[in-house]
């Protein structure tokens, strides 16, 4: 069964390009289009896709208010914000809201593949701009406080092999632990942080040399 995609962009012709596209894909299915914010929320209701290509500014509700509802009620949906914009403005809050993935209109169509497949997986996407984004705003938020610190040794482990990008699989074999268990590791950890995903605790754990 392949990936159900939606796509939501106030303009026509962005839309169409990229369902057309992504139909060319054996894996690939478009079950719906919204012009804006506000549709795409109602559509995720109805149509309950495994992952929304979401655009950043469009009328009536922009991408970013879209995510926050359509997070709050169906979680299991992932999102890619796919934008012309990569200011901090823009990348922090789409990340805050729930995205899972922040890329620029002009990615390559493979890459957009590539990206949607690591998103689908459980993996974050982001484009180089957003992560030097998301670097910089970790930084000021805990400059003055090393979070590191209050982690178990098992729970430090773990931020480490995250940090190698492995997933929870690979981390359960690499320390002879079970998946259930790499899991738990991983929520505490994300709370003990305070960082809202995998992605921000990889990059918290280099900024902090956790990893060399």
């Amino acid at each position: 069964m392949g990936i159900r995609i939606m796509i939501a962009d106030d303009h026509h012709v962005v839309r169409r390009g990229l369902a057309f596209f992504l139909k060319t894909q054996r894996d690939i299915e478009i079950i719906g289009e919204a012009a804006n914010g506000k549709e795409a929320v109602g559509q995720a209701r109805t149509l309950q896709p495994d992952l929304i290509l979401m655009d950043l500014i469009m009328p009536e509700m922009d991408g970013i208010q879209a995510t926050k509802i359509i997070k709050s009620e169906l979680p299991e949906i992932k999102i890619i914000m796919l934008t012309s914009f990569s200011d901090q403005d823009h990348v922090i809050p789409a990340l805050e809201a729930g995205a899972s993935g922040y890329q620029l209109k002009d990615i390559e169509p493979d890459e957009l593949i590539h990206c949607i497949k690591k998103v689908i997986a459980g993996e974050n996407q982001l484009h180089p701009k957003a992560t030097s984004h998301l670097l910089a705003n970790l930084s000021n938020k805990k400059e003055s406080r090393n979070l590191i610190s209050e982690l178990t040794n098992r729970e430090l482990d773990v931020l480490k092999e995250i940090a190698k990008g492995k997933s929870n699989k690979e981390i359960a074999s690499a320390l002879f632990i079970t998946e259930k268990t790499v899991k738990t590791h991983v929520s505490n950890l994300l709370a003990k942080l305070e960082v809202a995903d995998r992605t921000q605790a990889a990059l918290y754990a280099v900024k902090n040399r956790v990893v060399e």
